[in-house]
């Protein structure tokens, strides 16, 4: 998994609410439980006037020529909704979304983010609004950068806003932890553990 400490990128605002994970990538866009393959996906219903041919939307903020390498997506309220689906995150990451930034998001798309490597920030609604402001007008040069080091949001204006991680998933996106890697982090623990345990309970560790 990639260390995520510093990423500057270029904004695209998709001011909803409750975006569930099935529009983020719609069922019948998962074809297998492979992870490649899913950004062509990434809200197709709202990405391609005819998700078959793939004939592009072209009022879709994503197919707009100044957004198309957007990597920080801004949205509404309670993004990630719905289903657990993994594949919303697997998406978005494909696609080369490094960062959303929400009002507020479903609870295990979030768990998801922070265990794929993508950082989810919650900021207030107001001041995603005013990001969405400064960056609309030229998105290429009105760069974001977020800073998992100092825990901030700065806009190309200098605008500075602070935002809040639970200190174990800041830990694993600044390491490039995934759940694994992050338990043998603690390997000798591990291994002590079970030495300690075959001489309490021998029987336990009995091949079958």
């Amino acid at each position: 998994m990639t260390k995520f400490e510093v990423h500057h990128g270029v904004v695209s605002a998709l001011i909803r609410d409750n975006i569930d994970t099935d529009v983020i990538i719609p069922s019948r866009e998962i074809k297998a439980v492979a992870k490649s393959g899913l950004g062509r996906g990434l809200f197709a219903g709202w990405r391609y006037l005819d998700p078959n041919s793939r004939e592009e939307n072209p009022d879709f903020v994503l197919n707009r020529p100044q957004q198309r390498n957007t990597s920080i997506l801004l949205t509404g309220e309670n993004f990630g909704c719905g289903s657990s689906r993994e594949h919303a995150v697997w998406a978005l990451a494909e696609y080369g979304i490094r960062v959303v930034i929400a009002p507020s998001f479903g609870s295990i798309f979030f768990s998801n983010c922070v265990r794929n490597g993508l950082l989810p920030v919650v900021l207030d609604k107001r001041t995603v609004e005013a990001i969405a402001l400064e960056t609309i007008n030229d998105p290429q040069k009105q760069l974001l950068e977020v800073s998992l080091l100092q825990m901030t949001v700065t806009t190309a204006q200098g605008h500075c806003h602070q935002f809040a991680l639970e200190p174990l998933a800041r830990e694993m996106l600044l390491k490039g932890l995934d759940p694994i890697a992050l338990t043998l982090e603690n390997i000798e623990q591990i291994e002590a553990f079970q030495l300690n345990d075959r001489q309490i309970r021998p029987w336990a560790y009995l091949s079958r």
